[in-house]
């Protein structure tokens, strides 16, 4: 995506400074993006890296096509009453990072009298720092080709209905810790076998990432993959089926309906 467009974001936090991050990552313009945060410490990282920062939510919308906003869910109705008069709907578009409200209570906390702009919640998980991220876009109103083409910059994207939002974010958002759960085990496992903790980990990251490039050829399936390297009577066979015994399929899947609940 060449075209470079003024970007607002509301929120310096967790995942409001990895979007920030990451798109000065991407080699986005610094000074087309703008970062608002009630704390002035938070800013500072950002300014020192060439984005305008401020401390007044509508200063950082002021001629802004993307607003992305992403604070607490307790927070947002004080946001939306500061900014919402001060939108834009036929130019300006919402990218709201919030988790456990409604796309209709969202759409009613931003309408600007009988109209509303443009708006998506946006689910990316904190791997947007490293333009790495799995985001997902529920729109709720109007066109967001834009938004996709920013967050597009930062990993995958993918557009789904909102009834599926908490199921990806248990996959995805979540996931990211489930992974990380699994590379911790692998580690202490390595460590039991006789490797240092910092070089196990280096050997799990390194075969986890050579898995996922397995997995990102055309029509690749992970069992097809296990299948290559599980020779009859062989020690992966006798690994996996220890894994299985010990409940490693039914366990992530619980923790992903835990996580759904």
């Amino acid at each position: 995506m060449n075209q470079q467009f003024n970007v607002a974001i509301i929120g310096a936090g967790a995942m409001g400074g990895a979007v920030a991050q990451g798109l000065v990552l991407s080699g986005y313009a610094p000074s087309h993006i703008t970062v608002a945060n009630p704390h002035e410490e938070k800013l500072t990282p950002f300014a020192k890296a060439g984005c305008r920062v401020t401390t007044d939510n509508v200063a950082a919308i002021a001629g802004a096509s993307l607003i992305i906003i992403a604070v607490k869910p307790w927070i947002l109705h004080s946001v939306a009453v500061q900014i919402r008069d001060h939108i834009d709907c036929d130019t300006q578009q919402l990218a709201l990072i919030v988790a456990g409200v409604s796309g209709e209570e969202l759409k009613e906390m931003f309408a600007v009298g009988e109209r509303l702009p443009s708006m998506a919640v946006v689910m990316p998980n904190t791997a947007v720092a490293l333009c790495r991220s799995m985001t997902f876009i529920v729109e709720l109103a109007g066109e967001c080709q834009p938004l996709q083409g920013i967050f597009s910059r930062l990993g995958g994207v993918m557009t789904i209905g909102e009834r599926q939002l908490p199921a990806a974010t248990a996959l995805a958002s979540c996931g990211i810790a489930y992974a990380l759960r699994y590379i911790r085990a692998a580690v202490e496992g390595g460590v039991e076998l006789g490797f240092k903790a910092d070089v196990a980990q280096e050997i799990v990251a390194n075969t986890l990432e050579g898995a996922v490039a397995l997995l990102a050829n055309p029509g690749a399936h992970p069992e097809a993959e296990i299948d290559k390297v599980t020779t009859p009577g062989g020690i992966t066979i006798r690994g996996l089926n220890a894994m299985e015994a010990a409940g490693f399929t039914p366990a992530v899947i619980a923790g992903l309906r835990a996580s759904v609940k």
